[in-house]
């Protein structure tokens, strides 16, 4: 099977997840899917509204699926293959996990047409902490400062 026959499969199933997640009224029109060699090792749909999750997107929820199967948390030598190019949060879960690609059907301008529009937080990331629209407050504090340093130093730390 070419590589395009390959990815065009998977992004199907992905899509389909889309579509059950959507009518079964789980949440938003997005599905995600994870692929270790040819299988399907997690899915997910958006159930944000389904479960009052704001981080229950499908490819946060695909993720967390995928890593439990694995018993691991880290996706390397997986791909990700979602309905739609990922929001800024699952953009910054994906590269936590590290698969090894990321194949996406719609683009985040077709999302912002249908009101998932994310541009708003992609602006609020470059804008300084006391410009932000929610208050970011930095408020030192010796106590989590030892946390850090004890972490620093600790012998049985697992590095990710």
């Amino acid at each position: 099977m070419k590589n395009s026959d390959r990815d065009e499969k998977f992004l199907a199933r992905a899509i389909e997840l889309a579509r059950q997640g959507m009518i079964s009224g789980k949440g938003g029109p997005f599905g995600c899917i994870i692929v270790k060699g040819e299988e399907i090792i997690g899915e997910g749909s958006n159930q944000v509204t389904s479960t009052n999750d704001p981080t229950a997107h499908a490819e946060v929820v695909a993720i967390r699926n995928a890593c439990k199967h694995l018993d691991h948390y880290q996706l390397e030598g997986c791909e990700l293959f979602t309905s739609c190019e990922p929001c800024p949060m699952c953009l910054g879960a994906i590269y936590w996990a590290r698969p090894s690609r990321v194949v996406y059907a719609n683009t985040k301008q077709q999302a912002a047409e249908i009101d998932f529009d994310d541009n708003f937080i992609y602006g609020e990331i470059n804008t300084a902490m006391e410009q932000r629209a929610i208050p970011f407050i930095h408020h030192p504090h010796e106590a989590a400062e030892k946390v850090f340093e004890d972490w620093k130093n600790w012998e049985g730390k697992k590095l990710y």
